[in-house]
């Protein structure tokens, strides 16, 4: 289950996802991400802003609800090319559209 809670930062307040380990876990095993993909786990009171250089945010919704897979197929990389968008401006639903479309 994820709580939130609010954090105000310079740009306004992000929201500070609180997730447990096991569901990281779970996903990044489940999913099979290799393990030079170097995925880590968020740290105490981190945001999706807090990505670290060379890092992209995604959430557990992504997987769970969007059915988004890595690494992504030609079909979404396309999508998000032509309409200037970075995979972690996407929100669970919008994956869900376009994944509609692929398949």
């Amino acid at each position: 289950m994820v709580e939130e809670e609010s954090v105000q930062v310079d740009e306004g307040p992000l929201l500070v996802l609180k997730w447990e380990q096991g569901l990281f876990e779970q996903i990044t095993k489940g999913f099979r991400f290799p393990l030079e993909w170097n995925a880590r786990y968020p740290r105490q009171g981190q945001t999706a802003a807090d990505a670290q250089q060379g890092y992209i945010k995604l959430f557990e919704d992504f997987f769970l609800q969007g059915n988004f897979r890595l690494p992504a197929t030609e079909f979404m990389a396309s999508i998000l090319h032509f309409y200037g968008f970075h995979i972690s401006q996407m929100s669970s639903a919008g994956m869900v559209r376009v994944r509609h479309f692929e398949f």
